[in-house]
């Protein structure tokens, strides 16, 4: 009954994170008119290197690089020098945002679903939301530290630049 359980709750996981990346997309794009979204897009749950090591993100993002995951998000890709780093960003927010929403709103399910059908179930259903949402949004807060270091390194080269044509 538990291996039932767990497997049931492992698909119906993985199902619902589908359909709450949905979700968070329409939930993020009414949030995105209100004013608290620029405190949002500023979100840093894990800042030490060591800990994203420890959880495993170094492997989750080698298989969003290396699966049919990388197909997903184009408009998130450095393709050369020229591109424009701050438009970049704000599509990480935008995802990251909309993974946080469609986490939060898989949780509810698996709360409910831990009091109907049983804890078990839920906790499946859990396992499958981390790796398909909370993950996700953990790997754009990262990548979004490498941005903001890349794009404060191109204010500083440009204000150097200004600085020597007067």
């Amino acid at each position: 009954m538990i291996v039932k359980h767990l497997i049931l709750g492992f698909l119906y996981g993985l199902s619902i994170s589908f359909i709450s990346w949905i979700v968070g997309m329409l939930l993020n794009s009414l949030l995105i008119k209100t004013k608290y979204y620029p405190k949002l897009s500023n979100l840093n749950f894990i800042s030490r290197k060591t800990l994203n090591k420890g959880i495993g993100l170094t492997y989750f993002k080698w298989i969003v690089k290396n699966t049919f995951f990388k197909f997903f998000n184009q408009e998130i890709k450095l393709n050369n020098k020229k591109t424009d780093l701050n438009e970049i960003r704000h599509e990480m927010t935008l995802a990251e945002v909309s993974h946080l929403i469609g986490f939060i709103f898989v949780v509810v399910v698996a709360v409910y679903m831990s009091f109907s059908k049983g804890i078990v179930f839920g906790i499946s259903i859990m396992i499958a939301n981390i790796f398909m949402n909370l993950y996700p949004s953990l790997l754009q807060q990262k990548n979004k530290r490498r941005i903001d270091r890349l794009i404060r390194k191109q204010q500083i080269n440009i204000s150097i630049t200004e600085k020597n044509s007067l």
